[in-house]
């Protein structure tokens, strides 16, 4: 569940945990609402549409299989291909064990298969032979595909195989093909009959042919932007997970068998689909295929294992993704696109992990996920927060650190507050309550604000649960009893060693106790698993800050920030991150960038006005930074101490900037400060005024006192 990111030119990541599994997170809810997704896109993504032709079009002229693309139906090995410079047989026995083989059209322009159902030519060919386009002369001359079902001269091994593939016909999902009826119709030659599945014609171009429109003329083909693709697989997965809650299993899932028709997109060539429990033949695809099907068959996992490889294959030039990298994944390094989207890459990893246990629970959940990422994708692409509410996590629940910058006693050294580590464990968001937990309903009845109550109120729960004993552990590090929380920690671990409830409170509980580099190996483990989610990368960029890694710590900060603007605390840390970079410009723009509905509106433009103006070299050029935090100064409602206090402030950076002669070439008096000219008279008066307003409002008298001793060394020299 942990891994190494190496796509950065950073050669420090203190924060990761290596390129071994060594720690185990696994979905504990094995659906998760991915909210109404109503058009190609996710509501986020324009997907270019894709003109319907006249179905006639797309008959093959002259329907051949390549020769090398011909292989024996049992045993996989090459067929009728090309020997001593004559051309490979379509038809014949396999050499190697016997089985016959066929490439040849079975159906002609003119037949009338079942009695209905006219053949007007091939359009591809496909695991179970040639898929022809034809006219249905029984409704409305009907556009529709067949496909062959089984061919053999058993009548009573037909019938069975037909009856057996009728619930196909019971699947009703507008992103899935529909299956209208099956039809039988007699091999001339063999004298066998052959079945057909009957389904609806879907016109407009399947992924593979989209992928195949992006060709250089070198023969390169460029890669489809990663938010496209990542559109095709969320309007997909629904029709997975239709198919999986039916107890069926799709199997063959790629590129070629998804066809996107105007804004739609539909998942066609049922053939493959088979029950759970059905030990028949199972049809797949090398390179797609989860790597368990030989042994253990097909399931959910496995059908989600390959639209995984569906997205790696359409983002990528994904070269040898059926030889070297049949199982696995190049890395970062390989890919810019997994460089360049963190999340993106670690969501393809856990979703094709070998081990089909450490997959995505669910078609939901993947799709959850994945609209999480494509969200961070979108944001990354033009600097817009793509905000969603998470399934798994509440919101954060406070900002930490607004202040950033500290009054220093050596005058010109910025001086950066330090972060609490348990103060931010604590302020982290909290895993949401899985509902169905025995004591859910217990739990939302605990409200205390108070963790002693809190305590008090878990110890009268009727039973045991995990949601109660992660409450517990809660309450004990909000008391700060580090060793009673360890310890229900280690029976958590005991107990659920791969709950992700369990893994991220491991993570809450090492940064409560200053150790954010085992801290950083539990929520890394978590952001493996939930690549969509923020709150694990908020967790990972504290701890990047507290180890020093300022660079891992700006990325994940930037990561959260950029997508959603409800995370006040990546934008703060973010901006301590750059001003200990000494990038003020850099702190600037994110603090600036928080949003006026934000309740840390004012916290971030004092922040602002303050990175811009404390400690800065009165030689700098400050007269657009005085103009700027003069300006935002006047327009924050504060009350009237906190106003005076950075009034001082802003003034007395202005008056170390004029004494220094900094303003240069420009006119006496051109830059306005607080509506004073910024000349030494004008800002030593204003700063007097300030001096005095505090005085007035000091509540003790050595304030008081030093307030107007300050406001006298401030007066200019008059004669009076």
């Amino acid at each position: 569940a942990s891994r190494s990111m190496s796509g950065r030119s950073r050669s420090h990541r203190s924060t990761r945990t290596g390129s071994g599994r060594s720690v185990s997170v696994r979905s504990t809810r094995g659906s998760v609402s991915a909210g109404t997704r109503n058009r190609l896109g996710a509501g986020l993504v324009t997907v270019p549409t894709v003109e319907t032709a006249d179905p006639a079009q797309a008959v093959l002229a002259n329907p051949e299989v390549p020769e090398r693309k011909r292989y024996c139906s049992k045993c996989d090995s090459p067929v009728g291909r090309e020997k001593n410079g004559r051309p490979g047989r379509p038809d014949g026995f396999c050499t190697k064990c016997g089985t016959p083989y066929s490439f040849t059209p079975k159906l002609r322009r003119g037949d009338l298969v079942g009695g209905q159902y006219e053949v007007v030519g091939c359009l591809a060919h496909g695991g179970l032979g040639w898929i022809y386009l034809a006219v249905d002369r029984r409704v409305n001359d009907k556009w529709v595909v067949l496909k062959g079902l089984l061919d053999t001269g058993d009548e009573d091994a037909l019938a069975a195989a037909v009856a057996e593939r009728r619930f196909l016909a019971e699947v009703d999902h507008p992103n899935i093909v529909r299956i209208i009826n099956f039809a039988e119709h007699p091999d001339l030659l063999t004298g066998s009959t052959d079945g057909y599945i009957v389904m609806e014609y879907v016109g407009g171009k399947s992924l593979k042919d989209i992928a195949n429109d992006r060709r250089t003329p070198d023969g390169r083909r460029e890669p489809l932007p990663v938010e496209q693709a990542i559109a095709y697989a969320l309007e997909a997965l629904p029709a997975l997970g239709y198919l999986h809650g039916r107890g069926l299993v799709y199997c063959d899932f790629k590129i070629d068998n998804v066809i996107q028709s105007g804004d739609t997109l539909k998942v066609i060539d049922m053939g493959a689909v088979r029950r759970l429990d059905d030990d028949g033949p199972i049809y797949g695809t090398i390179g797609y295929q989860a790597p368990e099907i030989a042994t253990d068959g097909p399931s959910p996992a496995s059908d989600l294992y390959t639209v995984a490889r569906t997205l790696a294959v359409l983002t990528f030039d994904f070269q040898g993704y059926s030889t070297t990298y049949r199982d696995t994944l190049p890395g970062p390094e390989d890919v810019e696109a997994f460089a360049r989207y963190e999340s993106y890459y670690r969501f393809l990893v856990r979703a094709t992990d070998p081990d089909p246990a450490r997959r995505f629970a669910s078609a939901e959940e993947m799709a959850d996920q994945l609209t999480g990422v494509l969200r961070e994708v979108m944001a990354l692409q033009d600097d817009r927060p793509r905000p969603a509410l998470s399934t798994l996590f509440g919101p954060e629940l406070q900002v930490v650190d607004t202040e950033l910058v500290l009054p220093t006693e050596q005058p010109g050294q910025l001086r950066i507050t330090a972060l609490d580590p348990a103060a931010a464990a604590l302020a982290l968001p909290i895993p949401r309550v899985d509902p169905g937990d025995p004591n859910a309903g217990f739990l939302a009845t605990v409200l205390s604000p108070d963790p002693a109550n809190t305590l008090a109120a878990l110890a009268g729960a009727a039973t045991d649960s995990v949601e109660l004993r992660l409450r517990r552990l809660r309450a004990l590090l909000e008391l700060g009893r580090r060793t009673d929380a360890a310890e229900e920690l280690g029976e958590l671990e005991h107990d659920h060693p791969d709950d992700w409830r369990v893994v991220w409170y491991r993570g809450l509980t090492a940064l409560a106790g200053a150790d954010p580099r085992a801290a950083a190996e539990a929520f890394d483990a978590v952001y493996d698993a939930f690549p969509g989610e923020a709150a694990p990368k908020l967790a990972l960029a504290i701890c990047a800050e507290l180890l020093g890694d300022g660079g891992d710590a700006a990325e994940f900060y930037r990561l959260v920030w950029t997508t959603d603007h409800a995370y006040l605390s990546a934008a703060f840390g973010l901006a301590r991150v750059r001003l200990a970079e000494g990038d003020r410009p850099g702190a600037v723009r994110v603090l600036e960038s928080v949003p006026a509905t934000s309740n840390q509106y004012t916290a971030a433009r004092i922040a602002a006005v303050r990175a811009r103006l404390r400690e800065r070299p009165a030689t700098d050029r400050l007269a657009p930074d005085l103009t700027a935090g003069s300006e935002q100064l006047t327009a924050l409602p504060l009350d009237d101490r906190r106003r005076e206090e950075l009034s001082v402030e802003v003034l007395g950076a202005a008056l170390e900037w004029v004494a220094a002669g900094s303003a240069g070439a420009e006119p006496a008096g051109a830059t306005l400060v607080l509506g004073r000219p910024a000349v030494e008279r004008e800002l030593r008066f204003a700063l007097e005024q300030s001096y005095r307003v505090l005085a007035r409002l000091a509540d003790r008298a050595e304030t008081r006192i030093e307030m107007v001793e300050r406001a006298n060394r401030a007066r200019p020299r008059t004669w009076v």
